[in-house]
């Protein structure tokens, strides 16, 4: 990972979607994202994950500026591209791409392979037609595809076929960023393995940064640098992978990564898993205080009443008042006991 200055910075970014409602009934939102802040820098991967709804796809599309923010700052090579519109964010799109989840969704089944790579040079005013296939040629047989695939429609590929003609339409423009989407979830495993490898390979020749959202624990963490796990619109917890692998620090995040599957029989046997109880809260209506305190084994009164910021500690950054605490949270299989407060509602 490189020491230099980060080439995406997104600052308390919110993205609130408005709910139609009756000619005499209160204005409503869904709180999709509610202050997000992270930065990537040049040749990271950043995972992001959580549960379903969590925001994370909205924050992909916010960032790529697919989705418009409510609120918030996105600086993509020190240039705030926030507001940008048109002509204006033209060139900032192609210093950023993004590969979605769905391939076949995401490719024009109408265009061959050829018109599908080079539409977006042709857009950046990249070379002359000629030039353009060359270079499509070229990135066909980057992603591991050959020239022959030039005059292939979308619907004669495989899923993993097309995600590769996916990453190789993302390249075309040759950005420093890709966010990716939850980018083999549509793919058989063995499928999966070979496009993650694929990203690595492209990612340590060209220098690339990834955004890398995903729901599927046991990927990230042999993909990523850093994690961020989102809960309910907010990031609440940020750390190195290596870190997170030692020890987790938000009681969300402890349940989260129990859930994953592992590999390694033995250890599957012995794991705990931590089963929450309780329903996620509604987008439309979240808790006044900490998001999670409603499945939380470990509340106090503080939690529903105050929302906790997202504080530094040590490598890593955490959303709960009592992140940091020696023995916090207990580990899986400890016994949790009803959590006493002192006069203030802390936790004792």
């Amino acid at each position: 990972m490189s020491d230099a200055a980060p080439v995406l910075v997104v600052e308390d970014l919110v993205k609130h979607f408005p709910l139609k409602g009756g000619l005499f009934s209160r204005a409503s939102f869904v709180h999709a994202l509610d202050g997000v802040s992270l930065e990537l820098r040049p040749g990271e991967t950043l995972a992001v994950v959580g549960e379903s709804g969590c925001g994370k796809s909205t924050l992909a599309r916010c960032i790529v500026r697919l989705e418009e923010p409510t609120s918030g700052s996105i600086r993509l090579q020190g240039t705030a591209i926030t507001r940008l519109k048109g002509r204006a964010l033209r060139p900032h799109r192609r210093a950023m791409q993004i590969v979605f989840q769905d391939p076949y969704a995401s490719l024009n089944p109408r265009w061959s392979i050829a018109s599908l790579l080079g539409d977006p040079m042709r857009l950046h005013g990249i070379g002359d037609r000629s030039s353009r296939r060359r270079l499509a040629a070229e990135l066909l047989d980057k992603v591991g595809l050959g020239q022959e695939y030039l005059e292939r429609y979308p619907h004669e590929l495989s899923g993993g076929q097309r995600q590769r003609v996916a990453i190789a339409r993302a390249l075309a423009v040759g950005p420093d960023v890709i966010v990716c989407d939850e980018p083999v979830s549509a793919l058989d495993v063995s499928i999966q393995a070979q496009v993650i490898n694929l990203l690595k390979r492209l990612q340590k020749e060209l220098g690339l940064a990834y955004v890398f959202i995903s729901h599927d624990l046991s990927l990230v963490k042999h993909i990523a640098d850093r994690i961020a796990v989102m809960y309910l619109g907010q990031i609440v917890e940020q750390a190195p992978t290596a870190a997170m692998r030692r020890r987790l620090l938000h009681p969300y995040s402890q349940a989260l990564f129990s859930a994953a599957p592992t590999a390694d029989l033995d250890a599957a046997q012995t794991k705990q898993r931590i089963v929450l109880e309780g329903d996620v809260p509604s987008p439309v209506d979240p808790p006044a205080g900490c998001r999670f305190a409603g499945r939380c084994p470990y509340r106090v009164d503080l939690c529903s009443r105050e929302a906790p910021p997202l504080r530094r500690i040590d490598d890593r950054l955490a959303r709960c008042h009592f992140a940091g605490e020696p023995g916090f949270p207990p580990p899986p299989g400890a016994a949790v006991g009803t959590a006493t407060s002192d006069s203030q509602g802390r936790r004792r």
